[in-house]
């Protein structure tokens, strides 16, 4: 099953070069176990752009959709075989970014 495990940041600097080699080490770990799909760091809110379309014009707004101390800093995808073992992973990828994370599988299994 697979889960995404969401970075939670609440600055808008970078990791720091341990943070950063404790998270390559982490994604290369998940890598060599098969837990690996796909990760990403994200740039600030303030470079983000909400695109709404629902309506009969599309509108663009500058700016995070909401405003808020923290934000998605960043995320893995993996594969698990369980909810323990994504929990397992999330702990880990928390240690080594140094940031709270939050787990959520992803519907249909």
């Amino acid at each position: 099953m697979r889960y995404l495990v969401s970075v939670i940041d609440d600055t808008t600097g970078s990791a720091t070069r341990t943070e950063s080699a404790a998270i390559d080490a982490f994604n290369d770990r998940l890598e060599a176990h098969g837990h690996w799909v796909f990760a990403g760091g994200l740039a600030s809110p303030s470079s983000a752009t909400v695109v709404d379309g629902c309506g009969v014009e599309t509108i663009l707004t500058d700016g995070p959709f909401l405003e808020s101390k923290e934000y998605l800093g960043g995320f893995w995808i993996v594969d698990a075989v369980d909810l323990d073992v994504a929990l397992e992973l999330a702990a880990e990828g928390s240690k080594a970014c140094n940031r709270r994370v939050e787990v959520r599988p992803f519907l249909g299994g």
